[in-house]
C-alpha cells in the first residue's frame, strides 16, 4: 500500500477515534490552544483561507500539509471539508512520517 493511502487510512482512523478538529473557528481555537499537531488544508480549497492557515500554522509551529485534496479529505474521513486537524500526537506523528516519505517519492 503506498503512502498515500496509508495516510488517507490514518485520518479515517483519527476521525473515527474522534481525534479530528474540523470548522475554520474551532480550527484556530485549537491551534492557539495548542491542541492540534498537524493541519490539512485541502490543495483545492481557497487561497485567501490557505493565507491564514499558513500564517497562524507557522507562528505556533504547528506542521501544515496542503498534499490532500478536498475529495480525499472527504473520501477519508466522511465529511466534505477542506480543512482538518489532527489533536492527537500519535497520529500526527506517524502522519508526519507518510507525508515525508510521499515527498521524497515525487
Amino acid at each position: 500500500m503506498e503512502n498515500r493511502q496509508k495516510l488517507l487510512n490514518l485520518l479515517g482512523l483519527a476521525r473515527r477515534a474522534r481525534k479530528l478538529v474540523t470548522g475554520e473557528d474551532m480550527v484556530l481555537k485549537a491551534i492557539r490552544n495548542g491542541k492540534v499537531q498537524l493541519v490539512f488544508f485541502a490543495q483545492d480549497g481557497g487561497d485567501s483561507t490557505k493565507k491564514k492557515f499558513t500564517n497562524k500554522t507557522q507562528s505556533y509551529n504547528v506542521a501544515f500539509s496542503t498534499m490532500l485534496t478536498r475529495q480525499e479529505i472527504a473520501d477519508a474521513t466522511g465529511m466534505a471539508r477542506s480543512l482538518v486537524a489532527v489533536s492527537d500526537r500519535g497520529f500526527a506523528k506517524k502522519m508526519k512520517e507518510y507525508l515525508k516519505q510521499e515527498e521524497e517519492t515525487q
